[in-house]
């Protein structure tokens, strides 16, 4: 196996006969993580914001550090960083918080059939309960978001934008730069589904000038259960907490109570502590390793995995021209699920399903297809397996009968 720098870091791939290639799912995670999740519960465990001992001033000494390196991650401020459980849960705030409250019958809501349902859910529900339209952006041939596209379907009654900023299933990136401007003309917000893109590229929301962007924390080698919403901070202001319990409050009296200012007024209760802690170890791991580094990897493993799957008779492959590492294909006449599970008696570990986003499965007019999705800890070696894995897989199940 060639060498490759970063795949001794992660415990979980060891020397054991495991090609993982699901990492758009959930990345695995170094043992840096793994040290800094262990040793918030070995050596604190306790809460943060509450106690003025040692333990609970460490603690959180290092949640509220993690709040800086996230805001220093994507160029925001610590005041517009809120964690949450996750980027399903970030999404939902914006919706339920913002959207209930200042979007109107009549009013529009931009999305796209390349939207995890994390991204467009929240919204639906925001129409249904509002009376405003869910609108959607036509995609083009490959089933890509255009900037002429999104132009037209844009109006004075916009008032909400809500796009993934990579696709999970196609990998295509959206044209963000010109599509946020666009919008901001017309006076809407733009609401970005960032999970899949923070792994991969650099973001700086200033730069973009987005007004809400989420990402989960699972995906970029970090510990599950935490995520983040970045918010500028005057819409923040605006916006009412869900969620109401300890520490999000200010005071509180017989009838009324006054919350403090965000971030803390929507991180009530106790938080994913050991999570958070363990994500500012997964952010300094990217930013040691380089973004634009691992992506160059990441985008050499996909192209020379895909230069080979092409030529596999009685294969279709629905996104030959992603931007990322993402392979969605299947087996002609087989079942996703089934071809799965051959893999994963073969040790190689794809997702099959329609990855939380029916509707580019529906667009594409399958029932579900097969995902390969590369990260820095794999090889080209993964990659070989794969293709080896995928030709067996086509005679085996024409030998029993499926027709390719």
């Amino acid at each position: 196996m060639e060498q490759n720098r970063w795949r001794q870091d992660f415990p979980q791939l060891g020397n054991k006969d495991f090609t993982f290639l699901d990492s758009a799912a959930s990345s695995l995670k170094p043992q840096i993580v793994i040290d800094a999740v262990n040793g918030y519960y070995h050596d604190l465990s306790v809460n943060i914001h509450r106690g003025i001992y040692d333990e609970a001033y460490e603690a959180t000494r290092l949640f509220e550090l993690t709040r800086e390196k996230v805001a220093e991650f994507i160029n925001a401020t610590p005041e517009e960083i809120i964690f949450t459980r996750g980027a399903t849960a970030a999404m939902n705030l914006v919706a339920s918080s913002y959207g209930m409250d200042q979007i109107k019958k009549g009013d529009e809501i931009i999305v796209s059939e390349l939207e995890h349902h994390s991204s467009v859910l929240p919204w639906q529900r925001v129409a249904q309960k509002t009376g405003a339209k869910l609108v959607y952006i036509p995609l083009n041939e490959e089933g890509k978001i255009t900037v002429e596209s999104f132009k037209s379907v844009l109006n004075k009654q916009t008032k909400m934008v809500a796009l993934t900023y990579m696709s999970n299933v196609m990998g295509y990136k959206t044209p963000l730069e010109e599509i946020i401007p666009l919008a901001h003309e017309f006076g809407a917000l733009v609401t970005v589904d960032a999970s899949q893109a923070a792994p991969h590229l650099k973001l700086d929301v200033k730069r973009l000038n987005v007004d809400f962007l989420a990402f989960s924390g699972h995906k970029m080698l970090g510990p599950t259960g935490v995520g983040v919403l970045y918010g500028k901070a005057h819409l923040l202001k605006v916006m009412e907490p869900l969620e109401l319990g300890g520490e999000m409050n200010d005071e509180v009296s017989l009838q009324t109570s006054v919350w403090k200012d965000a971030p803390y007024k929507f991180e009530a209760g106790t938080m994913p502590i050991a999570s958070v802690i363990g994500l500012a170890k997964a952010i300094e791991y990217l930013q040691t390793a380089g973004l634009e580094t691992i992506e160059d990897h990441v985008n050499r493993l996909r192209n020379y995995a895909f230069q080979q799957l092409k030529k596999i008779e009685g294969i279709v492959i629905y996104n030959p021209n992603a931007d990322t590492g993402i392979i969605a294909f299947n087996i002609k006449g087989v079942h996703p699920h089934d071809a799965a599970s051959y893999f994963a008696e073969h040790k190689v570990a794809l997702r099959a399903g329609h990855h939380c986003a029916q509707l580019i499965i529906k667009w594409l007019k399958i029932e579900a297809c097969l995902r390969a999705s590369f990260y820095l800890y794999n090889t080209y070696a993964d990659c070989d397996k794969f293709i080896a894995t995928v030709k067996t897989a086509v005679k085996y199940f024409r030998s029993v009968g499926f027709e390719g």
